[in-house]
């Protein structure tokens, strides 16, 4: 089985989806076998992210709950190869048990990564989107409540041996405003950092024209997601610098 990786923050607003959604569809441009998960139950937009409004008709529970094989519920990107997604329930079924969400994940053996996209708050979705995978990113932005939220989240998350973290949306002005860098915000978190995204309009644009935030071009959050998925890959790539 491939690399399964829960994107998660705590904190709701922080940007998980689109991070999920502009990493997984930068590693399936690099060649990658990437199936995404949303597991925000009742919330799911990461088709959205993805391009992909409204296609899925079979959700992971139907997976999980042996009503349908994975093959089956899991839609296939029209122009991006190897990028799947399966999405997620409108309500969390009461026979939903980590052991069933992780038998799943286990038959998903034929992809490289496994992204998934993990609800807001640390309750019983986030304890389902994180109860079978091998990493963890945690999303913040630089405000102190997402900051401690983070930690909270990183305090749920100590049986994993990596989990780093991705600063979100930063606006440079607010930085110097709050005369704050990177470096404060990655020793509040406690976390090695992955990546830096900037704030970037492109962002709301794309998921408004169903677009996957990639087909804007290697620059601004896109890059930045980019960046993230080739240290996923274990290259070394210069953090982008936002001052």
């Amino acid at each position: 089985m491939g690399t399964v990786i829960a994107i998660t923050s705590g904190k709701g607003g922080t940007g998980k989806t689109s991070i999920t959604g502009g990493v997984a569809c930068s590693l399936a441009l690099m060649g990658r076998r990437v199936l995404c998960v949303d597991m925000d139950i009742g919330l799911r937009n990461l088709d959205i992210s993805l391009g992909l409004n409204d296609r899925a008709l079979m959700d992971f529970s139907d997976v999980a709950l042996g009503r349908c094989p994975l093959a089956r519920a899991a839609v296939e990107h029209p122009d991006l190869k190897g990028l799947s997604l399966l999405t997620a329930p409108m309500t969390l079924p009461a026979s939903l048990t980590a052991e069933k969400v992780t038998s799943l994940l286990n038959s998903a053996a034929e992809y490289d990564y496994i992204l998934i996209d993990s609800p807001a708050g640390l309750g019983a979705g986030f304890r389902l989107a994180t109860c079978a995978v091998d990493r963890a990113i945690v999303i913040s932005t630089n405000d102190a409540s997402s900051l401690r939220d983070a930690q909270r989240t990183v305090a749920e998350l100590e049986h994993l041996k990596q989990i780093h973290l991705v600063m979100n949306r930063i606006q440079t002005k607010l930085l110097r405003k709050l005369r704050a860098t990177i470096d404060d915000a990655m020793n509040a978190a406690g976390l090695p950092l992955i990546g830096v995204v900037p704030e970037d309009p492109q962002v709301i644009l794309c998921a408004n024209l169903g677009l996957p935030l990639t087909t804007r071009g290697k620059r601004g959050a896109a890059l930045a997601c980019w960046n993230i998925a080739q240290r996923l890959e274990g290259n070394r790539v210069p953090i982008m610098r936002i001052r």
